[in-house]
């Protein structure tokens, strides 16, 4: 439920810049998600773990194209960049580790690696944090960078009591040195859809501004079905944008042309709403892989059109379909109260809402069979 109400906040942001004939924000937010411009970074030791948590995040697994190698070829002090292979724009960077020797400037590492650049920052370990990565973690603080947390991996051979052991006594070591209320987000980084990944995302979604937080929960994969929910709430939030520019709908108080429904958008939204729910060919069979499964199985289980393949034909039937079945009195009668200028604007409105909202319910209810079906839940 409070994914819904973060989605309906988004809308009334964007219907606060309608409102204030600001059509060019609630444009720029709808490229903002559609893109999923986002960086995030990961500081710590180089290894699997690291290595396997970038993967899971972009969906990959070790040796796919674009994946974060297990042994590192750049040199322990560099930056390397790891783009999202479905949502290139989605950026994970691999910084280098704290450095554990006295002196440490923690403002000079910042600048380093160009700390202000990043939407959010994981400081990441396997046993406790070290000493020059909590004064890292406090500088940034006070600088009113909030999006900074502290992640323990949580390694196959970990048993839970040892976890929750390593855990206690990370939360002391930050007690000790001063940081106020700390959390440790217990990750396993093979399987995200464990331990505490879910409530990171959520407290990220909290922290991030909104256009950001979509942004994020668009890009990632898949990893359970309540994910599915989440963002089949954010797509309905940037299906209202896309509407509310096809139909024109402002504040001017003067005459307006009333735009056609502009398919090439829908097309573009239900291709992002595609990709981000995991349903094209090469997430499915690479889940399938993952998983241990034959990618037929998965692939069977898609029974929208739109899950398969978004075509430009199918997308204007749609549109067309939701046109005609708009065509009713009720409709009218709404349209009857408008001024006649905004009566087409009210159609195509409508007419957008109404196909994308239905497609994306569609195309939710197969991600949300693939995931099931792939994690055995409710078995």
């Amino acid at each position: 439920m409070a994914d819904v109400f973060r989605s309906l906040n988004l809308i009334e942001t964007l219907k606060e810049s309608i409102d204030h004939n600001k059509l060019s924000e609630v444009k720029d937010a709808l490229e903002d998600l559609l893109i999923s411009r986002i960086n995030l970074a990961l500081i710590g030791d180089r290894g699997d773990e690291k290595a396997s948590f970038i993967n899971s995040l972009n969906g990959l697994s070790f040796g796919d194209d674009g994946a974060a190698p297990s042994v590192t070829p750049v040199a322990p002090e560099e930056v390397s960049c790891y783009p999202n292979p479905k949502h290139p724009d989605f950026r994970l960077w691999d910084l280098p580790p704290v450095p554990s020797t006295s002196p440490f400037e923690p403002e000079g590492y910042m600048n380093t690696v160009k700390f202000p650049r990043y939407n959010a920052v994981f400081i990441t370990f396997t046993q406790t944090p070290q000493t020059n990565s909590v004064r890292l973690f406090l500088e940034a603080r006070s600088l009113q960078q909030q999006t900074v947390y502290f992640i323990l991996f949580a390694s196959e051979k970990c048993t839970e009591k040892s976890i929750e052991e390593i855990r206690k006594t990370s939360l002391e070591v930050l007690r000790s040195q001063d940081v106020t209320m700390p959390k440790v987000y217990v990750v396993r980084p093979s399987a995200l859809e464990k331990f505490d990944f879910p409530g990171l995302l959520q407290d990220m979604e909290r922290d991030l501004p909104e256009i950001r937080a979509h942004a994020v929960l668009l890009a990632l994969p898949t990893l359970t079905s309540s994910l599915v929910t989440q963002k089949k709430d954010a797509f309905k939030a940037l299906v209202w944008a896309a509407a509310s520019l096809s139909g024109g709908v402002s504040a001017i108080p003067v005459p307006f042309v009333a735009s056609m429904v502009d398919s090439s958008v829908a097309v573009r939204i239900l291709t992002k709403a595609q990709l981000s729910l995991c349903l094209d060919d090469e997430s499915v069979e690479r889940l399938a892989r993952q998983r241990g499964m034959e990618p037929t199985r998965l692939k069977g289980m898609r029974t929208c059109a739109l899950s398969v393949e978004v075509t430009k034909g199918e997308v204007q039937q749609r549109l067309a379909k939701a046109q005609n079945d708009l065509a009713t009195v009720s409709l009218k009668l709404v349209e009857m109260a408008l001024p006649r200028h905004a009566r087409s604007a009210s159609r195509s409105f409508a007419t957008m809402q109404q196909a994308l909202n239905c497609a994306i319910d569609e195309m939710a209810v197969d991600a949300v069979k693939i995931v099931s079906e792939a994690l055995g839940e409710g078995k």
